[in-house]
């Protein structure tokens, strides 16, 4: 966790609560440490944070697997195409585009690298940073009927909450330093 303690160290006194959260939310809950390190990597992934993404692989040492670490990142990949394109279907609200194909391929979402309902369990995460209700709502179930609880669902919820704001001081404070 040195690493991301040090990263939260330089956060400002205005993201307090962040840098306590920042190490805090994966440190516990019902999640594994791979499937906790997972949600973070692919977050940071999804918020475009290299160097919040390389403090996560740091932390995470040999509890992020090259599997889940891969699938987290095509989890992000994926949920970049896939919340736009159900966000856009879901706000336009016409049944005509419920009756198109999406015609994007999403392979990886029934092959991935490692276990189904931790993939799932990524694009869920990104899936809500990125406020796509259709795809949250379609990855939930799926981890839900894969075996995790309400309980995975909300610590995934809240890792990626907190990388995701980790992700936003970062971003402002290398904009105020420039």
């Amino acid at each position: 966790m040195e690493a991301l303690q040090r990263l939260a160290a330089a956060f400002p006194d205005a993201a307090k609560d962040i840098r306590l959260n920042l190490t805090a939310v994966l440190q516990q809950g019902a999640l594994t440490p791979a499937q906790r390190f997972g949600v973070a990597l692919a977050v940071a992934h999804a918020a475009r944070s290299p160097e919040l993404a390389k403090a996560i692989v740091a932390a995470a040492g040999d509890e992020l697997p090259a599997p889940v670490a891969a699938d987290a990142q095509a989890a992000a990949a994926l949920m970049a195409m896939n919340n736009v394109y159900y966000r856009f279907r879901h706000m336009v609200g016409k049944s005509e585009y419920e009756q198109l194909p999406p015609r994007l391929r999403m392979q990886r979402l029934a092959a991935p690298a490692g276990a189904k309902v931790d993939f799932e369990l990524f694009a869920l995460a990104v899936s809500a940073v990125n406020g796509c209700g259709t795809c949250v709502q379609a990855h939930e179930k799926v981890v839900v009927e894969g075996g995790l609880t309400t309980a995975h669902v909300n610590d995934a919820v809240r890792i990626a909450a907190t990388v995701n704001a980790a992700a936003t001081v970062l971003a402002m404070t290398s904009a105020v330093s420039a």
